[in-house]
């Protein structure tokens, strides 16, 4: 096996070590956390002024060349926007709520309103421009209570004029909305900073409420998370210290991750701005129809660090192998990959690793962890070169106490640390409810160790204890684990797999299919529909092999799989069954299509797609 690329990370993250009497397992870095700011804006101030033109962030010009914005150019922004904010008299109370996808806009009145110290928060897309009753954009303006609303265009118009209260200012960067006056977005950035900003700005101190981040809402309704300012630049420095290549050069970053997700928002854009590098950003997204953009960007730009979900990697390696520009160009300079949200399958890893020997004759390291929403994101990671493989999460980040405690048969994962939230915004019982006795985060996440003959090889994931159940018998079906093994033995047909049985006898399964990927499989065309699709012969029988495999090679009752629905009809948003980032939620699938449940245990079909019971 060849060698890894050179990167500096921390020599070992390695943990203390501790068990009590009731069998609860507690960790700590070994490594102190390092000094970091007070304001995650000092760091916008510091590279303005020691690297004033460098590009902070760049964005194509309506899909053409790159319209660049340097650092101290988006420090005269920010204090423009700043005192704008103040003039409007905007609070905790009354934030600023931002209906935009990634652009530079966005990023200038973020930085602009924490410059100020006036909470904002990037809300999901998807809740205005998929949703049809726009019923999660109305809780989350409800939530808020905006003074202040941002809209990047005219698409947004119609979730406005459906939700938004009237006496809400608007703002937005081109486009107007019928029956609302629109105040321009030049106007805010037309604005005069002076001493009313500057006294504002003096008042933003580690505790001041930077964003109010949505968690996504896969289990429940999303929650507002409080982000303060402590929690991102002491998230940060962890980075920094796990990452310590990022220190060598300015980091360069191509990326599409939504900033109203903390992968995107918080780590990745944190990255940037802590480190003084630049990002690029990225208009694609890890779709067969959207990743064109992505490799068109990965042709011209070569990031020092890559991110991305697993899909975007399965797209990204699969255009690899017949396009060497993109293989030259990604890894000219690239020191490390990480991907989050899911699992990589060690099939896309595995070729990754080959196209980067036959490219540059060694390998990239791969990079995995543990983050949330509640935590700014990043609490543990795996850095050992050679070692990680998918589900490992590792050990915890300088700064980040972990408590693992005995859940149902499984071990749930705790953190405590000054990346963690101080709780969900006007929601007092579930902010309680979140924390334990000893003001640990409970997450809700299930973890194993690796070797537990030698914790210092660090924690993998083991599920979501929620979505775990029992069968009739009393055996208790792991639901995390299962779902990844049927998205990995169905690749890439699979989008993903909501596992039923409770109170049943055996294991059935539920597939959303990749219908892209099984119009391919049976040389179908677009226009082909997905009942015609899946009733295809080759796509049948593919998913017939995944059945029986998974009965096959189950080890018993609990991870054996007995029978399957794939469905034609995908998950709806308006219904909680996928969040925006595509996370299926288990228990809103199940109670939304019951009916389909019962006729999966009678052997009967349904006009949504295929049955499909076991023949081996």
């Amino acid at each position: 096996m060849s060698g890894y690329r050179d990167a500096r990370v921390a020599a070992c993250l390695d943990a203390e070590y501790a068990r009590g009497a009731d069998g609860i397992e507690r960790l700590c870095s070994t490594v102190a956390l390092g000094p970091y700011p007070g304001r995650l804006t000092d760091r916008l101030e510091h590279w303005a002024h020691l690297a004033p033109d460098r590009t902070l962030v760049a964005r194509r010009e309506r899909g053409g060349d790159w319209r660049r914005i340097g650092y101290a150019q988006m420090l005269e922004r920010a204090r423009a926007i700043g005192q704008a904010l103040v003039e409007r008299g905007l609070s905790p109370e009354r934030p600023v709520a931002i209906l935009s996808g990634n652009d530079l806009e966005h990023l200038s009145l973020a930085l602009g309103a924490m410059w100020a110290g006036v909470p904002y928060a990037p809300v999901s897309p998807a809740y205005s421009l998929l949703s049809q009753d726009h019923g999660k954009l109305r809780h989350v303006l409800n939530s808020i209570t905006p003074g202040l609303l941002f809209a990047s265009g005219p698409e947004y118009a119609k979730a406005i004029r459906a939700v938004a209260d009237p006496d809400i200012e608007l703002v937005m960067t081109e486009g107007r909305v019928e029956g609302r006056a629109v105040t321009p977005f030049a106007a805010l950035l037309g604005t005069a900073p002076g001493a009313e900003v500057d006294a504002a700005h003096a008042q933003v101190g580690p505790d001041t409420i930077a964003k109010f981040l949505f968690t996504s809402g896969s289990t429940r309704v999303p929650k507002g998370v409080i982000n303060t300012h402590r929690m991102l630049c002491a998230n940060q420095q962890m980075l920094c210290q796990a990452m310590a290549f990022l220190a060598d050069e300015p980091p360069v970053l191509v990326d599409w991750l939504p900033w109203n997700h903390t992968f995107g928002g918080n780590h990745n854009t944190g990255i940037t701005l802590y480190n003084g590098g630049t990002l690029y950003i990225d208009d694609g997204k890890p779709t067969a129809q959207g990743i064109g953009e992505t490799l068109r960007n990965l042709r011209e730009i070569s990031p020092t660090v890559y991110f991305n979900v697993p899909k975007g990697f399965e797209e990204i390696v699969a255009a690899m192998r017949t396009d060497d520009v993109l293989r030259q160009s990604l890894f000219a300079r690239v020191k490390a990959f990480m991907f989050a949200g899911a699992g990589l399958s060690q099939p896309v890893w595995d070729e990754l690793d080959r196209i980067a020997e036959q490219t540059i004759g060694e390998r990239v390291p791969m990079i995995t962890g543990l983050g949330m929403t509640e935590t700014a994101p990043s609490c543990t990671f795996a850095l050992r070169a050679g070692e990680v493989r998918s589900g490992h999460i590792g050990l915890p980040c300088p700064g980040v106490e972990v408590k693992l405690v005995p859940a149902g048969g499984k071990t749930e994962i705790r953190f405590r640390g000054p990346n963690v939230m101080p709780g969900y915004w006007r929601l007092p019982e579930a902010s309680v409810h979140a924390f334990d006795e000893e003001g640990f985060y409970r997450t809700g996440d299930a973890v194993k160790w690796i070797d537990p003959g030698d914790p210092r090889k660090g924690l993998m994931f083991d599920g979501r204890i929620a979505e775990d159940f029992k069968l009739s018998t009393g055996t208790f079906v792991s639901v995390g684990p299962l779902r990844a093994r049927i998205i990995a033995a169905g690749a890439p047909c699979v989008q993903d797999a909501v596992i039923t049985g409770i109170d049943r006898d055996d294991v059935g399964m539920l597939v959303f299919p990749r219908l892209d990927e099984c119009r391919k499989l049976a040389g179908l065309g677009d226009d082909v529909g997905a009942d015609a699709v899946l009733r295809h012969p080759a796509v049948r029988a593919h998913f017939q092999s995944l059945v029986d495999r998974m009965w096959r090679e189950g080890t018993g009752s609990a991870s054996r799989v007995a029978r399957a629905h794939v469905m034609s009809v995908p998950p709806s948003i308006d219904r909680d069954e996928v969040t925006d980032k595509g996370s299926i939620n288990q228990q809103a699938v199940l109670r939304h299509r019951a009916a389909l449940v019962e006729a999966l245990y009678r052997d009967a079909g349904t006009d949504d797609g295929i049955l499909l019971p076991r023949t081996g």
